[in-house]
């Protein structure tokens, strides 16, 4: 089984974006949304940019952010793919792609297969859905370390590329391989140490245990 590509993402310190280039992710990811305990300012975004030097994409993750948002950061970060994460539709999605050019993710929320077919929607306005657990009403949209039942995406193959998140960590993430086939797998709190704290050796133990599959 082919390794799927690795995006580490609530990064918000050098030490943090130094661990996951040394771990060769493929993707890193900045987020921008106050609430979150990984919310990153502009500033701190394009000093963490810096960093990357073309070894990886960044990847800016929004929740029901406004285009002056989306843009300071495009701007800022030199972000190369914008994530959303909020109740962004399709018609929102294809607006932002249309505006900045950069390829969209689009996070989808799952705790049924119902939620799962909503993928569907999304095909020709985004680059990539992103199959999430589903977090209580009131909480953040993610990086709470809660997992779905993988199976409802098992061997996923609908109308748009897609990737794994979701209670990911290097104890788990090979066997949510194994079950999904997933192309791409996305990770925070399942790589801290505490919320917002990112561990060095977890990501480094994330990024092994795929690379171990075979």
């Amino acid at each position: 089984m082919p390794v799927p590509s690795i995006k580490i993402c609530g990064i918000n310190s050098e030490s943090a974006m130094r661990a996951a280039l040394k771990a060769r992710a493929n993707h890193v990811g900045l987020v921008f949304f106050p609430s979150s305990p990984r919310n990153v300012t502009v500033r701190e975004a394009a000093a963490l940019s810096a960093q990357v030097q073309g070894q990886a994409s960044r990847v800016g993750l929004f929740v029901n952010a406004d285009d002056a948002t989306i843009a300071e950061a495009v701007s800022a970060a030199g972000l190369d793919i914008l994530q959303l994460h909020g109740a962004e539709t399709p018609e929102r999605a294809g607006q932002l792609r249309a505006r900045f050019g950069l390829p969209v993710w689009k996070a989808l929320s799952v705790a049924s297969a119902e939620d799962v077919l909503r993928a569907n929607a999304y095909a020709g306005a985004v680059d990539l859905v992103l199959f999430d657990a589903k977090t209580p009403k009131g909480t953040l949209p993610g990086g709470m370390g809660l997992s779905f039942d993988w199976s409802l995406v098992a061997h996923w193959k609908g109308p748009v590329a897609w990737g794994l998140a979701g209670g990911l960590n290097p104890e788990n993430v090979a066997q949510a391989v194994a079950v999904t086939g997933a192309p791409l797998v996305d990770v925070s709190s399942g790589v801290e140490s505490a919320p917002g704290v990112k561990d060095e050796g977890r990501i480094a133990a994330f990024a092994m245990a795929l690379r171990g599959i075979s």
